[in-house]
């Protein structure tokens, strides 16, 4: 474990609900009510960019956050889909898979600007199955779940 990774939030935490996980990366449930269905994939070791991953780990990278875009798309019928990539504040390689209404408070702008509206009530926000809805679409579509020995984390 390098200085990095010991500093590393996404090292030191799952980053939120585990929905999926293989020995690449794990899919997260982020829990925003504002946002249902915002999910994170992030890479089960610590790297600050995709460019310091071989060539077949970004495309299998890509393929599973191209995965969980159309799951979300599926279950949580929104009108948008944001992918992010910032790593700003936690440079560690992870991907933003956020669900985006016309009526949610920052629309059209990303959701870290300030709000231009008051949060509105998301029919999706009050849905008890979402989670397990996704997490059943996840494993149909890129397999079981693999069970790690450090829970995803590097």
């Amino acid at each position: 474990m390098n200085d990095s990774s010991r500093t590393c939030e996404l090292c030191a935490s799952t980053g939120g609900e585990c929905l999926w996980q293989n020995t690449l990366c794990r899919i997260v449930s982020v829990g925003d009510p504002d946002y249902p269905g915002f999910c994170r994939v992030i890479l089960n070791r610590h790297a600050a960019e995709m460019s310091d991953l071989p060539s077949e780990e970004q495309q299998e990278l890509m393929r599973i956050v191209f995965t969980v875009e159309t799951v979300v798309r599926d279950v949580v019928k929104p009108d948008k889909i944001n992918l992010a990539s910032l790593g700003n504040m936690v440079p560690h390689v992870h991907w933003h898979v956020i669900p985006r209404w016309r009526e949610d408070r920052c629309f059209p702008n990303p959701i870290w600007a300030p709000a231009q509206r008051p949060a509105a009530t998301n029919p999706a926000a009050n849905d008890p199955a979402r989670t397990g809805r996704l997490r059943e679409e996840l494993a149909r579509r890129l397999g079981p779940p693999e069970t790690l020995a450090n829970g995803g984390q590097s």
